[in-house]
């Protein structure tokens, strides 16, 4: 394990402990608890829906960068890639696979990896520019504490841009100014991760409602934005940590309570995950070829 892994799974496990320290168990329990059977319908029909936005995000992108995927394909290959975030350490590691796997079935793999980097941003992107908007719904005090969490945000993202090493940070400049100019695909990348971004949004509400949650629908959707934009941070296990600190720390600031967060976020962890489990039945298929671009070459293959 690489020392970027390390720090990545040591900064869950600090934050979960620091709320286990704190808070104790029941926090965790009663979050478990309060999933029922229909919140976890409504997140198995909604993330098939999420995931699909996902995938026509990532077909569009990549099309863009010469590597292109049907969105069939990649429909498949996303679900198997959150299946594989949610269960593996670092959270990070399906979206690796997916664009390994891509990469080498296109025959140029950086690029491969370039366009999840790309699906993955600019869904964030999105999300952010949404969480920003959102804050207006917030009582002032709530809105500076959440602004502050999402400048934290910023900051680890801009740290992590920064480690990139200054090759791949010239490819990604140079594709930048390619998808910017892509007026006909802009647009609908912003689309679907809009689209994605309401779907996460309303299974994060049934999920508080679940749990007891009785803010107004408004402030609700704004707390739940700005703790999804947290659960991006790269620095959890499989997914656990920024989210379920991000959530104590807002909901605590709403006066909703420190331990509502918590719960909120547990419960949504766990109904995000056996939302995954779709991805189940592409596991057992291997790779399938994508369309592969006419001017790869065996160099390019490794360094895209």
């Amino acid at each position: 394990m690489n020392r970027w892994a390390r720090v990545r799974l040591m900064g869950g496990v600090l934050i979960l402990g620091v709320l286990a320290v704190r808070l104790g168990a029941e926090p965790f329990v009663e979050g478990i608890r309060s999933t029922d059977a229909t919140t976890l319908v409504v997140a198995l029909a909604v993330t098939a829906a999420t995931t699909w936005c996902c995938a026509w995000r990532w077909s569009l992108l990549a099309a863009r960068l010469d590597v292109a995927v049907p969105v069939r394909t990649a429909y498949r290959r996303y679900y198997r890639s959150q299946l594989l975030n949610a269960t593996l350490p670092g959270g990070v590691l399906g979206d690796v696979h997916r664009g390994i796997d891509h990469g080498r079935s296109a025959g140029a793999l950086g690029r491969g990896l370039r366009s999840v980097l790309w699906e993955r941003t600019s869904g964030q992107a999105v999300q952010v520019a949404l969480a920003l908007a959102a804050l207006l719904l917030l009582p002032a005090a709530v809105r500076a504490e959440a602004g502050w969490l999402l400048l934290a945000v910023a900051t680890v993202l801009v740290v992590v841009a920064a480690a990139l090493p200054a090759r791949v940070r010239r490819a990604v400049a140079a594709e930048l100014r390619a998808v910017v100019a892509a007026r006909a695909v802009l647009p609908r990348v912003v689309l679907a991760s809009a689209l994605a971004a309401v779907g996460h949004v309303v299974v994060l509400v049934v999920v508080a409602r679940s749990v007891g949650v009785t803010a107004p629908l408004p402030e609700l959707v704004a707390l739940s934005l700005v703790v999804l934009v947290a659960s991006a941070l790269p620095l959890s296990v499989a997914g656990w940590g920024p989210r379920e600190g991000a959530a104590a720390w807002l909901f605590g600031a709403a006066g909703l309570g420190v331990d509502t967060g918590v719960s909120v976020a547990v419960a949504f962890g766990v109904v995000s995950l056996v939302a995954t489990l779709p991805g189940m039945l592409t596991l057992a298929g291997g790779t399938q070829p994508t369309t592969r671009s006419p001017d790869s070459t065996p160099e390019e293959a490794v360094h895209g």
